[in-house]
């Protein structure tokens, strides 16, 4: 019987290292990555059955990751794991399309049972991170309906620039000109009314594109 295939994707190997001992056992571990471009190419090229990915990603956070991944591989599971004990970033994780959310601290305990219900078809959040989700899905459609939101691209230029790459580094790793960048960065300031880079640091560290 072939064992589920996964792929684990976090910017720490050491951790790389433990969650693959963790599962190897009982599921095949067929690529491991550290940013989110790297992610969505091995992804498309190994066909996993279930991601298991960080959220607070360099060059692309897991969250866009997640969403850009679930259109291309539909199929695909996703099993977010953070830091963040925040019942906000639980709401964002489903709506990117996760079966499951993890805190790090607790994935030696609990990575095996979520990757067990996400194969069933069902889905698993740390409990302490759970606190107050009900509140916060009756709030939450509210709120998007009123808050702009940048395009993919746009969030994309927006975290590569907030981690402090320069407008040509972002355009070569994006593939577009450092001109075209820069339209993207100044359409996200108006967009977002941002008057200054502080701000839009600011502003993709509170959408956990990049951790602190």
């Amino acid at each position: 019987m072939r064992r589920p295939r996964l792929v684990l994707a976090d910017d720490h190997q050491m951790l790389l290292d433990a969650l693959k001992e963790l599962i190897e056992p009982s599921y095949e571990v067929v690529g491991m990555v550290k940013d989110g471009h790297a992610l969505l190419k091995v992804a498309e090229q190994l066909l996993p059955d279930i991601i298991v990915l960080d959220i607070a990603m360099p060059k692309l956070n897991g969250l866009d990751a997640g969403r850009r991944l679930k259109r291309s591989l539909p199929a695909v599971k996703l099993i977010f794991m953070t830091m963040h004990e925040d019942p906000h970033l639980v709401g964002e994780a489903f709506r990117a399309g996760a079966s499951a959310f993890l805190l790090k601290q607790a994935a030696g305990l609990e990575l095996n049972e979520a990757i067990e219900r996400a194969l069933r078809g069902g889905s698993y959040v740390t409990p302490s991170a759970a606190k107050g989700l009900d509140e916060i899905a009756l709030q939450e459609p509210q709120k998007r309906e009123h808050a702009p939101e940048p395009t993919t691209r746009q969030r994309e230029v927006l975290q590569l620039l907030a981690e402090g790459r320069t407008m040509k580094e972002a355009g070569q790793l994006l593939f577009i000109t450092a001109r075209t960048v820069a339209a993207h960065k100044y359409a996200i300031m108006e967009l977002l009314q941002l008057k200054n880079n502080a701000e839009l640091i600011q502003y993709a560290i509170k959408q956990r594109m990049i951790s602190v």
